[in-house]
C-alpha cells in the first residue's frame, strides 16, 4: 500500500516514515504544499497523511484542490496542532476523512490509516470476533460463550480484543503490556492478575481454557477440544 505524507516538520515526517515503512506501507514525503499536491495528482496512493499547516500552499487547500480540481477520492488523514472544533470542521469540508491533533501516537496513526484504508477500498472490518464458541461484539464490547454472557472489567476486555485479533499468536508479556497500559506501565504481577481474571470469566463449568501461558514468554489464545477439530 502507498502512503504519501505531506509534513513540514522534518523530524515528525521521518517518525512517520520509519513507522509506516516499517509497517510494510510504501511511503513517500512532500514538504511544502506545492510539491504535495504535484505528489498526490502524479500517483495513485491508498491515503494521504497531510499536516494542516504547510508552507507555500495550507493543507486546508491543497486537500479542498484534491478534492475539487484533481477529482480524487483518496483518503485523507488530516495531522495538525490545533484542537478547536472550528478546526476540525473546516478539515472536514475541505475534504478530510479523519483529524489527528498534535502530538499523537503513532499506534494510532497507523490504526485510523488502516481504517480509512479498509472503508476505502469498502473492506470494512466486521464488528464480531470470534474465536471457537468465544465472540466478541466490538461495537457494543459485549462477550459471550456458548451464548453464556460474560462480564469482564475494561482492562481484561482490551486484552481478550487483542489476543482474538490474532488467535493463536503468541503476544509477550511488555507487547500486552505497551498495548493495554500505553506508556504506565503496570508492576509485574498486574498483567498476571488480569490475565487470571480473564480466564475465571470465561472458563465456566465443563469449559475448557482457552488462554495458553508460555511462561517466560507471553499468552496466546489455543483452540481446544471441539474447537480443534
Amino acid at each position: 500500500m502507498k502512503v504519501l505524507i505531506v509534513e513540514d516538520d522534518t523530524s515528525i515526517a521521518a517518525n512517520l516514515y520509519d513507522y509506516l515503512e516499517a509497517g510494510g506501507y510504501e511511503v513517500d514525503v512532500a514538504s511544502n504544499g506545492h510539491a504535495g499536491l504535484q505528489m498526490a495528482l502524479a500517483e495513485a496512493w491508498d491515503a494521504i497523511l497531510l499536516d494542516l499547516s504547510l508552507p507555500g500552499m495550507d493543507g486546508l487547500t491543497l486537500c479542498r484542490r484534491l478534492r475539487e480540481e484533481g477529482g480524487r477520492d483518496t483518503p485523507v488523514l488530516m495531522l495538525t496542532a490545533r484542537d478547536a472544533l472550528d478546526d476540525k470542521l473546516k478539515g472536514f469540508v475541505h475534504g478530510a476523512d479523519d483529524y489527528l491533533v498534535k502530538p499523537f501516537s503513532l499506534k494510532e496513526v497507523g490504526a485510523r490509516l488502516g481504517a480509512l484504508i479498509k472503508r476505502y477500498r469498502g473492506q470494512v472490518a466486521t464488528m464480531d470476533l470470534r474465536f471457537g464458541d468465544v465472540r466478541l461484539d466490538l461495537s457494543s464490547m459485549a462477550v459471550e460463550r456458548a451464548g453464556r454472557p460474560v462480564k469482564l472489567p475494561p482492562k481484561c476486555l482490551q486484552l481478550l480484543r487483542i489476543l482474538m485479533q490474532s488467535p493463536q499468536r503468541t503476544f509477550r508479556r511488555a507487547e500486552l503490556e505497551s498495548e493495554v497500559w500505553g506508556e504506565e506501565l503496570p508492576d509485574s504481577d498486574t498483567l498476571r492478575a488480569h490475565v487470571y481474571t480473564l480466564r475465571r470469566a470465561l472458563c465456566g463449568p465443563g469449559e475448557t481454557d482457552v488462554i495458553e501461558t508460555l511462561h517466560g514468554v507471553g499468552y496466546r489464545l489455543v483452540a481446544t477440544g471441539h474447537d480443534a477439530k
